[in-house]
């Protein structure tokens, strides 16, 4: 099992002047310590469920370009990008971008999206959830078309792109890997095993919901012949190996459950990350422990 990061609260002390280089030093203990990837939200606005709206967010891939040029090995991502954020072909262009300038270390990380607030609040459009996931299919098959070279034009439903010109492309080939964040059984996952190389599900919702959705994304790579395991499992959850007792210990025997329930990749948000001790002890006596798992 690898271990990833998400940075998903910027509330730190110090005030704005020090988000830049306490995340700098964040994203190099990371490194440094073995993290296999770095992530980023994809909001404007910070969500309820970290925090007060109020609260400090940054744009992320200005922020992931940043990250990138402050770290050496580690990849970076999106977790994830609203589809309604940006058109297609610039974020394909970003995400290329981003491999470029890294070395290779982007994945494209994207979903349906669900902040309402954010988007009609900086003006986005915010149409049903049955159209943003027409959206998403669409990016999808777009993102394909430019990273494999065509210039043809594009002709959707949502979007049409005359010139779909690509230049330079990835380092990363065919292209960067494609997560796709969010666990319905008939669209997303359905989505997963057709254009993705990743999912990510939720690892607060449990041991037997994690396995029931992986059983689900496993028929729908049957049903489009495609193999199961050439999808990287990727799982959302939260490792406190400082402030619980036996954090350690717990946090070792939870990476084992999530891996024996198919987990590959368990991404993580650690409480008082920017005090960068919590990302020292997991590289210390974590990261080597579940690279066995």
């Amino acid at each position: 099992m690898r271990l990833g990061l998400q940075v998903s609260s910027f509330d730190w002390p110090g005030g704005t002047r020090k988000i830049g280089p306490r995340l700098a030093e964040i994203a190099r203990a990371a490194d440094e310590a073995g993290f296999a990837s770095l992530w980023t939200m994809d909001h404007f606005f910070q969500i309820e469920y970290v925090g007060d709206v109020d609260e400090p967010m940054l744009e992320a891939y200005t922020t992931l370009g940043y990250l990138a040029a402050v770290t050496r090995r580690i990849h970076l991502g999106t977790l994830v990008t609203g589809v309604i954020y940006r058109h297609p072909g610039v974020l394909v262009k970003t995400v290329t971008t981003l491999d470029v300038l890294s070395g290779g270390r982007a994945y494209l990380g994207i979903g349906a999206a669900w902040n309402e607030r954010e988007a009609v609040g900086l003006g986005l459009p915010f149409p049903p959830l049955s159209v943003r996931f027409e959206q998403l299919e669409e990016t999808l098959r777009i993102a394909h078309a430019m990273w494999a070279g065509r210039r043809r034009p594009i002709e959707g439903r949502h979007f049409r792109l005359a010139e779909p010109l690509n230049r330079p492309q990835s380092i990363t080939r065919p292209h960067p890997p494609i997560l796709i964040g969010g666990g319905g059984e008939k669209k997303t996952l359905r989505l997963v095993a057709q254009y993705a190389d990743a999912c990510n599900l939720f690892a607060y919702d449990g041991i037997a919901p994690i396995r029931h959705k992986l059983d689900v994304l496993k028929r729908h790579c049957e049903v489009i012949g495609r193999p199961y395991e050439a999808i990287e499992r990727t799982a959302l959850g939260t490792l406190n190996v400082v402030t619980r007792r036996g954090g350690v210990k717990r946090a070792i025997g939870t990476c084992r459950e999530l891996a024996r329930a198919g987990i590959q990749h368990l991404i993580l948000t650690v409480p008082d990350v920017h005090e960068i001790e919590p990302l020292e002890i997991i590289g210390r006596e974590v990261v080597p422990a579940v690279a066995e798992f």
